[in-house]
Order: C-alpha cells, then sequence, then structure tokens
C-alpha cells in the first residue's frame, strides 16, 4: 500500500500516487498506483495491459479523510532467472514505463527497495 497524505489532490485523473520499484538488486521493476475507484485511469490501465504488465494485487480502502482508494499492482515478468529482466528488456520496459506516465502529466522516479520493505 502507497502512503497517501491526501485524496483531495491527483497527480493525474484517477491516480492519487504512482511507485516504479524494484526488490534488491533492482533490475525488474514493479508499478504500485494508489487510483481513484470511482474515476479510475482506464486508458492508463489498458496501456499497462497491453505493454504486458499483469494485475497482481488489488485492494480497497477508505483513507482517513473518508475518500475511497484502490492499490493496484503491476508486474510483468521478464525471460531472466526467476522471470527478472534482463539488462534490454529493463532499458525497453523502463522506457515504456516513462513515456506511458509522462503522457499523464507524472514524472516517475524509479526506486529500490529496501530489504526490509521488498519482504516485509
Amino acid at each position: 500500500m502507497l502512503f497517501l497524505k491526501t485524496t483531495s489532490v491527483t497527480k493525474a485523473p484517477g491516480i492519487y500516487e504512482v511507485d516504479i520499484a524494484a526488490k534488491p538488486p533492482g533490475k525488474t521493476f514493479g508499478i504500485f498506483m494508489a487510483t481513484d475507484p470511482d474515476n479510475p485511469p482506464e486508458g492508463i490501465l489498458a496501456e499497462l495491459e497491453q505493454m504486458g504488465f499483469h494485475n497482481t494485487y488489488k485492494q480497497s480502502y477508505i483513507h482517513k479523510d473518508k475518500g475511497k482508494v484502490l492499490d493496484l499492482h503491476f508486474q510483468k515478468d521478464g525471460t531472466d532467472l526467476f522471470k527478472g529482466w534482463k539488462t534490454e528488456e529493463n532499458e525497453a520496459n523502463m522506457a515504456a514505463i516513462e513515456a506511458l506516465f509522462s503522457k499523464a502529466g507524472i514524472t516517475i522516479t524509479p526506486r529500490v527497495m529496501s530489504l526490509a520493505e521488498a519482504y516485509a
């Protein structure tokens, strides 16, 4: 679940927050989104599916400011060991992710999770 300060501000229509993160060593990234379930970002969700990203987690909750939130996690299998991304897959996938979210006016900052965060 992404940490949201408020549901009164969105980064793009239907999107409260986006996190692009990888478990160590940081070659295969997942997409974590907090969305508005009453106004979902249908275009972005459809493009993620077309890019080969699959929804692996979905949970609704009510934020402390009473706004509705739908947490979504997406991942895409690669051809490396344990379905990870090879270097060329990483470069292509990250370019596609950046292009998708930049069209919506969202700047992404990919990060590698800490061990504690990744395996909590």
